[in-house]
């Protein structure tokens, strides 16, 4: 009776070993495979939308130099890419990657629709011979007004090399993993019952990406050896999830390194601005370090401050080039950059903490500022620090219609605007820094910075 008990026992155990086994096996496939694919097509989404987004100002002035830049450096920066093209509204090509393509008329291969975003971008499947090509196209927008549309096409050949490393790993793991857990149920079927919900348990956690430890191991049999297996496999599949991780933040990290570029741009559109966004930088770290941000808080502080004017790419040159006051109409029309540049990081869910100082960089702290009347604490920290340092920037620079101020005449207006227009308390930290400086702002930040 006992014997019988125990074969039915590790009869059933085996079938539940195997179907588990098989399950979990196919399901991490799966899930490395779709990983991987949707990596690629992210990046190559970013490029594109990147690429769109700087286009913009080129194809308005004819830039055509400027165009083959951009596709340069995206091609040469991105080696899986095949290929990325720029066209007009004709379909006209304008720069490719290719430069024998400059000219002609981009035909699309017949291809599979996967997926329309909300901006436009498109993406879709091309089969070919050699392997399937994924083509993302985003549109080039100005104003709502359409200028073209930029092409960016990988090969999913890519990923061939990767996926067949982690399918002989996970494959020869699942394996070992398999043969152990034979020997521990025809071994010792009767202690089977808590080591395998044990693993059970630690299937489901990985399946939802919940691993944080080792499972214990409860013998140093063979039993032991198939959890310590299905550790060592865990660890595998944490390790590759922690590849994607960093080959995420390293797309983050290019994006942010576009809008970088979008922030020079902007200041280099008018010789009077240019290098605005790296001193309101400089002077807004001085704020931050002054009231005890950390230093994690600091770079993000950095790069919401180079961004603060981001949605002036889309404010008419007649605009902000205009050398006298602007008048009631032009000056609603560029009260909406900070609402644009708002839109232009919400393309990006890993930019979505710049958002808010992006946007309510010109609230006041008397709730008279715009563009949502926020006031006092209400106001986001960094945008706070952000008006000060982009006030102080614009009243010491010399513009067409007025004079720049003196450094003790600017800190003057500061004190004036403490508690009306700017956070006192982020005001007298500005103050009790620019006691001890010397020297700009601007060259420390440099200084640090190289």
């Amino acid at each position: 009776m006992f014997r019988s008990i125990r074969l039915k026992l590790s009869i059933f155990m085996f079938i539940l070993l195997i179907l588990t086994t098989f399950l979990f096996f196919r399901s991490t496939v799966r899930i490395v495979n779709q990983t991987l694919l949707n990596e690629i097509i992210k990046k190559a989404e970013s490029i594109s939308k990147g690429a769109a987004a700087i286009a913009s100002y080129s194809l308005l002035s004819r830039d055509l130099l400027g165009i083959d830049h951009i596709v340069f450096k995206a091609k040469e920066s991105n080696n899986d890419v095949e290929y990325i093209a720029i066209v007009d509204t004709t379909m006209k090509i304008i720069a490719h990657s290719d430069i024998k393509q400059r000219g002609k008329i981009f035909k699309k291969p017949a291809g599979d629709f996967l997926e329309e975003k909300a901006d436009g971008t498109v993406i879709r499947e091309i089969p070919l011979p050699s392997g399937n090509l994924f083509e993302i196209s985003t549109p080039i927008l100005y104003k709502g007004k359409l200028l073209g549309t930029v092409f960016v096409s990988v090969n999913r050949s890519v990923l061939l090399n990767a996926q067949q490393l982690a399918h002989r790993r996970i494959f020869g793991l699942f394996v070992a993993t398999l043969l152990l857990g034979v020997i521990g149920i025809l071994g010792l079927s009767i202690l089977i019952t808590k080591p395998i919900k044990e693993l059970s348990s630690g299937v489901d956690e990985l399946k939802q990406g919940k691993r944080a430890k080792p499972l214990k191991v409860y013998s140093r049999d063979e039993l032991g050896k198939l959890t310590e297996s299905f550790n060592s496999m865990s660890e595998l599949i944490t390790a590759q999830k922690n590849e994607l991780i960093k080959y995420t933040q390293e797309l983050e990290e290019a994006y942010i390194s576009i809008l970088r570029v979008l922030a020079v741009a902007i200041d280099a559109r008018d010789p009077y601005t240019l290098g605005h966004s790296t001193r309101v930088a400089a002077n807004a770290l001085m704020i931050g370090e002054e009231i005890g941000l950390s230093r994690k808080d600091l770079e993000e502080l950095e790069i919401a401050s180079l961004f603060h004017d981001v949605g002036k790419l889309k404010t008419p040159d007649t605009i902000l080039f205009k050398s006298k006051s602007l008048d009631i109409t032009e000056y609603k029309e560029m009260k909406q950059h900070p609402n644009d540049g708002a839109e232009i990081l919400r393309k990006v869910k890993s930019l979505h903490k710049y958002i808010a100082p992006v946007k309510h960089h010109h609230e006041f702290f008397n709730g008279e500022g715009y563009p949502d009347r926020l006031n006092g604490n209400n106001i986001p920290l960094f945008a706070a620090i952000i008006a000060i340092a982009d006030t102080f920037d614009a009243i010491t620079s010399t513009r067409p219609y007025k004079m720049a101020l003196s450094k003790e005449e600017a800190l003057k207006v500061l004190t004036i605007q403490a508690g009306k227009q700017f956070h006192p308390d982020l005001v007298n930290a500005f103050l009790k820094r620019m006691e001890n400086v010397r020297e700009p702002s601007f060259h420390s930040y440099l200084s640090r910075v190289i």
